[in-house]
């Protein structure tokens, strides 16, 4: 189900952004979910360094689609 809605939230992405800035903002997302995922349900380390690696990926995401838009 979450993948099928993933793919659902890139085609809209694709409607608005170039593909490579879709995608990358896609895998970006997605990699930041399933580590937040890790920490919150499973007990992964949430050390500052891993949050603050987190934090410049979402920055970027966030650069990409600002200027993009």
């Amino acid at each position: 189900m979450a993948a099928a809605l993933s793919f659902v939230g890139l085609s809209v992405a694709l409607r608005h952004l170039p593909v490579g800035t879709a995608y990358a903002v896609w895998v970006g997302i997605g990699a930041v979910g399933v580590t937040l995922a890790g920490i919150l349900a499973l007990g992964e380390s949430a050390s500052p360094l891993r949050l603050l690696f987190l934090a410049g990926i979402t920055s970027s995401v966030v650069g990409l689609v600002l200027i993009e838009s």
